[in-house]
């Protein structure tokens, strides 16, 4: 009698209690991570030639896996939160000239309207937002055109850079993907 009892009890415990995972067991060694994501996030600074912070841009980074980039994945003549997920943020540290305008220190969304041989880039007030969907041309600050230019090589995420400007007078933006990329100049307010 006393052997049954032990089996019966023995599949009960068997059959009756579910398995847990190794998260359940030890929430301080398994932690449940995101995977990585398929446009990941990345940023990039502009530091002046005394080293200080002048402008951050941060932005995800889709990749061309074999697609037709530009006309296509992006079309031209919409605008583009350039970049992927949330629309890029471009934080200025100082005052800079954009164009004509003088832009005041602050964070603000770079979309851009890309078209085969031009781009407009466009600082909009409105951050925080998610791609372009909520973008409204009422919230825009700054609208400038840049040619577009044949890269040397190709360019498999799109990728963002800064690059002193002649003579330390400010920065430009490079901003490219496939085999084209923008120049985006920012300049020094005297």
């Amino acid at each position: 009698m006393k052997k049954i009892l032990i089996a019966a009890l023995g599949i009960i415990c068997f059959m009756g209690i579910p398995e847990l995972t190794a998260q359940e067991r030890d929430t301080t060694t398994s932690p449940n991570f995101p995977k990585m994501d398929a446009s990941p996030m990345d940023l990039t600074v502009y530091r002046d030639s005394n080293e200080d912070v002048i402008a951050r841009v941060l932005y995800s980074r889709p990749t061309k896996r074999d697609r037709v980039v530009f006309g296509k994945l992006v079309p031209y003549g919409q605008v583009w939160r350039t970049g992927a997920n949330e629309a890029t943020e471009l934080t200025l540290y100082k005052d800079m000239k954009v164009g004509d305008a003088v832009v005041e220190a602050g964070t603000y969304t770079l979309f851009s309207i890309p078209e085969e041989k031009e781009w407009t880039i466009i600082l909009n007030q409105s951050t925080h937002t998610w791609g372009a969907y909520e973008y409204t041309d009422e919230e825009d600050l700054v609208r400038i055109t840049v040619p577009v230019r044949e890269s040397p090589t190709k360019i498999e995420n799109l990728s963002m850079t800064f690059e002193r400007a002649r003579e330390d007078d400010g920065t430009n933006l490079l901003i490219g993907w496939d085999d084209k990329y923008v120049k985006v100049p920012f300049k020094n307010v005297d």
